[in-house]
């Protein structure tokens, strides 16, 4: 149905903008047949997935890898090059042949790990807003490629999307004009924070596809968008950890979700954008459940594996396997520290975790080696 989800109008330069309609869809959506199984089987996958990272020993110790998978392929969408080994590596301040991601796509990845954290932590006194969102855009591209563009200020001219390189005239896609963009983002935290009656996960699919059609920021938005997604399942406590990468699902079916959300522009098409959007909740969170019991049958393997084959050094060698989930990569000294022993012990100590599969070396150095806790990593390796 044109219109329903607003309209292309002229304007000054000769080009036509798109002037979205405020939320919910006029007339609103119709919840029922596929579309209501599809919620009903995305509402169940998500609590299984909630609930099955609640029954880890630590959530918060898995948490570590599931925000930096997201960021990792929410870059990737935007054609960053930098992989999950290349953030760690950078974030163990090891840049060296194994991270062949350039430098600044590496930092774009560690802003969006920051910017994620920062939003859930601002949470705690700041409900989902433009202010958090435009705070949380100044952390995305602050210091990185497209840092030139404002960072946390709303865009001041025109932008518009399509092929690398296209001019206004042959864009796919031209949202609506600066002096708009306040009131369209103020009209969608108005829907966030009312009562619309709208199953949360139908409310959260509308807001990501209104927020990508305003594109306030002339950069960064839809790293700052798929966020947003994040942000909102948190604040209303669908998910009790950001566990839930659907950045996975937007980059395999890349094409379909660009020509989703441009249905909905052109056509109304609101229910072909939620039934695309529940399939993809429902395919991640079973997928990001399944992780989780690898994750937890793989520690309990590794604890059995240092039990039974380090002997007196085993308390140290389990002090050294928790601190893995939130430090995958380390060198002896950081052993050193986390296990108060000498250097030599703690040499000893990495090379006998190498020994059962635990670690892995690769620098190839023979100094100044770091460590990898590589059947953890690969688990979320596998894209």
């Amino acid at each position: 149905m044109p219109g329903r989800a607003g309209a292309y109008q002229p304007q000054p330069g000769g080009y036509r903008a798109f002037i979205p309609a405020p939320l919910p869809p006029d007339p609103p959506v119709r919840l029922e047949g596929p579309l209501q199984a599809l919620l009903s089987q995305a509402d169940r996958a998500l609590g299984r997935l909630d609930g099955s990272v609640q029954t880890l020993p630590n959530p918060d110790l898995f948490v570590f890898m599931y925000v930096r998978k997201e960021a990792v392929l929410s870059s990737q969408i935007e054609g960053t090059q930098s992989s999950l080994q290349d953030l760690l590596a950078a974030e163990a301040n090891l840049i060296g042949p194994e991270a062949k991601a350039r430098p600044l796509d590496v930092a774009g990845v560690v802003n969006y790990v920051r910017a994620m954290n920062y939003g859930l932590a601002r949470l705690a006194d700041l409900p989902v807003s433009v202010r958090l969102i435009r705070e949380i855009h100044g952390k995305l591209i602050d210091g990185v490629r497209g840092s030139h563009l404002t960072p946390g200020e709303l865009r001041r001219s025109q932008n518009w999307i399509g092929p690398a390189g296209c001019t206004l005239g042959e864009a796919t896609f031209i949202p609506p004009p600066p002096d708009l963009v306040p009131h369209a983002l103020g009209e969608l935290e108005s829907f966030l924070h009312a009562d619309s009656g709208l199953p949360l996960l139908v409310q959260v699919g509308l807001a990501h596809a209104q927020f990508e059609t305003i594109h306030p920021f002339l950069d960064g938005n839809g790293r700052a968008g798929r966020l947003l997604i994040t942000l909102l399942l948190c604040e209303r406590g669908v998910l009790l950890k950001p566990v839930l990468y659907l950045s996975h699902y937007f980059k395999r079916h890349r094409q379909q979700y660009y020509d989703r959300l441009q249905a909905v522009r052109d056509q109304g098409d609101w229910e072909g954008w939620l039934g695309f959007f529940l399939s993809g909740v429902a395919e991640v969170s079973s997928e990001a459940t399944e992780t989780a019991r690898r994750v937890l049958l793989m520690r309990e393997e590794h604890r059995a594996a240092i039990a039974a084959h380090l002997g007196r050094a085993a308390g140290n060698g389990h002090r050294v396997l928790e601190t893995l989930f939130d430090r995958p990569i380390l060198s002896v000294s950081t052993v050193e520290t986390i296990t108060g022993t000498t250097y030599a012990a703690a040499n000893s100590l990495v090379a006998r975790l190498t020994d059962i599969g635990v670690l892995a070396e690769i620098t190839g150095n023979a100094r100044n080696r770091r460590f990898r806790y590589e059947p953890y990593v690969r688990l979320f390796s596998d894209d």
